[in-house]
């Protein structure tokens, strides 16, 4: 249903690669709505992916950003603001880990891959928000919202490094999004979303199995990438104004359970005594 909450907001919408990305849905539910961005992406990320055909189906530009270099996010904004005035909404989807890439287990991680990770996954938005800040780059009342996973929280095999990098991601919106809604009343929350089949989700190792255990667990079965969309789209808009510094899980319940009866039932199926 196309209700116009967005119209008349402006954004920037960072991490569209292909139209499996959550980010790429989210730009055409935002335009579905009424909103106009620029969608941004780092150079090989842009060469590689299909962001332009995305650009062209929102009747919007591009603008290449490495999210983790000051001078990039500088460019960028200049660039929003030029066109837009200060702007209204913004999402953070990025996030990789050499590590995982190369499936390095956590116990022996690359440690100049770790700053890596952390530096793409996490201090990326830290960057976007403090050069916002500095550029005065966001409306009164705005809305910023980061993607992150339940492993900020819990352990789950094989996600690796990027378990610190999004609960360090969890964190920085909390710490901004306190010092932005003090002084300008800006919003800004992470949402933690079901395990969603992305270019960048379906690196992790046992990402299959993965998928399947939380459909069993979740009593909505898993938030798929455009619902996760329809979210993002309420967080940017007037409807959830005094709504900051949470991590909203949307992950159709997954986060609050201990053991489901489907789950169960696959587990006695394929229970054997440990050694």
């Amino acid at each position: 249903m196309v209700c116009n909450l967005l119209q008349g907001k402006k954004g920037i919408i960072f991490g569209a690669l292909n139209e499996k990305s959550i980010a790429w849905k989210v730009a055409e539910k935002a335009y579905q709505q009424g909103g106009e961005f620029i969608l941004t992406n780092a150079p090989a990320a842009i060469r590689f992916g299909e962001i332009d055909k995305l650009a062209e189906s929102c009747n919007t530009e591009v603008i290449k950003a490495d999210a983790t270099d000051v001078k990039d996010l500088e460019n960028l904004f200049s660039g929003a603001m030029d066109k837009y005035g200060r702007i209204d909404f913004l999402l953070h989807s990025i996030g990789m880990s050499p590590n995982v890439r190369k499936s390095i287990p956590y116990d022996e991680i690359n440690y100049d891959f770790y700053h890596k990770t952390l530096d793409i996954s996490a201090l990326s938005f830290h960057k976007i928000l403090q050069v916002a800040r500095q550029m005065d780059a966001i409306n009164d009342w705005g809305s910023v919202v980061a993607l992150s996973y339940v492993a900020a929280q819990r352990t789950l095999y094989g996600y690796n490094d990027m378990a610190d990098a999004k609960a360090l991601l969890e964190s920085i919106a909390r710490s901004f999004g306190y010092i932005y809604g003090r002084d300008r009343k800006i919003r800004i929350n992470t949402i933690s979303q079901s395990p969603t089949m992305t270019t960048a989700g379906s690196g992790v190792k046992g990402f299959d199995s993965l998928v399947d255990f939380t459909e069993r667990m979740s009593p909505l079965g898993n938030a798929t990438a455009e619902e996760c969309a329809d979210y993002c789209v309420t967080l940017f808009s007037d409807l959830t104004r005094k709504v900051t510094m949470q991590n909203l899980f949307h992950d159709g319940g997954f986060s609050s359970m201990g053991m489901s009866a489907r789950a169960m039932h696959q587990y006695d199926k394929s229970f054997r005594p440990c050694d």
